[in-house]
């Protein structure tokens, strides 16, 4: 073989070898499996997958308030798994996990799955947010099953803005200077003289939880 067609037979492997490559980039981690944001954190540990894993911040840069983990947990194996804890490995965030009840354990279902965040969902609330994880980061979330045990991955940590909203914290601080308008003080008010002024919220509707 010539020397010229050697190269163009060298270039021709490379060319197809680079494909390849940009093939399975854009593929993925199980792409179809993990919807609109394919590179979102995911993980399979026995039985247990947890997929669309993230941390969501406060919508403005440096914002003090808590934070949120989403993600959905999937349970493959025959019997139901408690979630008994969601940690952030390296850092003293303290993670505060609720079920969709508000009370009682969070129990992935034999063969089923549970949402972590948004309206109607269990939950797991960062108190600290601000001070654990910053944005653009990806930070270490451990989460903790009955059985499985420990099942760690990389999270992305965005801020609550565009499709994250819905899935962020649902307590957002005022900003800086900013006062209650007269209507929600008001309201405040009746609410207060109603219930003595110690259950000012009580009867209302609960806002709804952060998480995916």
């Amino acid at each position: 073989m010539s020397r010229s067609l050697r190269r163009g037979a060298l270039a021709a492997t490379a060319i197809v070898f680079s494909i390849a490559a940009l093939s399975a980039c854009g593929a993925g981690n199980d792409a179809q499996t993990l919807g609109v944001r394919p590179d979102n954190a995911a993980v399979t540990v026995d039985d247990v997958k947890i997929q669309n894993a993230l941390v969501i911040t406060q919508p403005t840069p440096g914002a003090k308030g808590p934070a949120v983990v989403s993600a959905t947990v999937f349970n493959n194996g025959r019997a139901p798994q408690t979630l008994e804890s969601i940690s952030l490995p390296g850092s003293n965030a303290a993670v505060v996990l609720k079920s969709a009840k508000g009370s009682g354990p969070v129990v992935v279902p034999a063969g089923g799955s549970v949402v972590i965040g948004g309206a109607g969902n269990a939950s797991a609330t960062i108190e600290n947010g601000h001070e654990a994880a910053k944005n653009g980061n990806a930070q270490k979330v451990t989460f903790k099953l009955s059985e499985t045990g420990d099942v760690s991955l990389e999270a992305f940590v965005v801020p609550s803005t565009s499709y994250f909203k819905e899935f962020g914290p649902s307590e957002v601080p005022l900003p800086p200077g900013a006062t209650p308008t007269a209507e929600a003080t008001a309201e405040a008010g009746e609410h207060g003289s109603e219930h003595g002024g110690g259950h000012g919220t009580e009867g209302g509707e609960a806002s709804p939880t952060a998480g995916h």
